[in-house]
């Protein structure tokens, strides 16, 4: 009778630990599956690399744009430009003016261009329209000078200089010319009467040299 009893009592607790164990394992195939889950993170992550990328394409694509829009200065125009005459350092032997620097300065709003070489007119204070042609030999090439607004351009003439003392004299024989200013032209940016800051123009036989508007300061 003893022994039946245990013989049923250990059964029925074999039978509870076999329960036991298939509830058990229920719960744990469930966390096992959702054990994958941590790799959804992962791909989570990964993902602000594509605003990065969108950012980086932006960003060329507005460079691009902004360089290919920006327009060519324009040439500048004789309102724009303020001219100013002086005896330059580097000039002929003689008591004439020998040679002169014309500085040109952009007095406009914006950016112009300015280029060539000038044709020269001795004039009387005040009467361009009664200038005198002179015959100008070019010298050196002709590049384009871009002026921001208030930047600075040069050209330079080289007269045939006076000899002597007094009135002087010309090598040639002919006399002496003296003009208070000079009517200076430049392609595209009009006529410009200019005065000497130290004197007056003197030169002999209505010809001279001038080199092509610069950015560089001729001496």
């Amino acid at each position: 009778m003893q022994k039946s009893s245990i013989r049923r009592a250990t059964m029925a607790l074999a039978a509870l630990s076999a329960a036991m164990v298939m509830t058990a394992c229920q719960p744990g195939d469930a966390e096992s599956g959702s054990a994958g889950s941590p790799d959804a993170p992962t791909t989570t992550a990964s993902s602000p690399a594509s605003p990065t990328s969108s950012g980086a394409t932006g960003t060329s694509g507005s460079t691009g744009s902004s360089g290919s829009t920006g327009t060519a200065a324009k040439p500048c125009a004789a309102t724009a430009l303020k001219a100013t005459a002086y005896q330059a350092a580097n000039r002929p032997a003689g008591t004439g003016t020998g040679a002169a620097i014309v500085q040109f300065t952009n007095t406009g709003a914006k950016a112009c261009v300015l280029q060539g070489h000038p044709t020269v007119a001795g004039a009387a204070n005040g009467s361009p329209e009664l200038n005198v042609p002179l015959q100008v030999t070019p010298v050196g090439s002709a590049s384009p000078v871009k002026l921001a607004p208030g930047a600075q351009a040069w050209l330079k003439l080289t007269f045939v200089q006076v000899q002597g003392e007094g009135d002087g004299y010309c090598k040639s024989g002919s006399a002496p010319v003296v003009y208070p200013t000079m009517v200076i032209g430049l392609p595209g940016a009009g006529a410009h009467q200019v005065a000497l800051d130290d004197g007056q123009f003197a030169e002999c036989d209505g010809t001279l040299t001038a080199t092509a508007v610069s950015a560089t300061k001729p001496s």
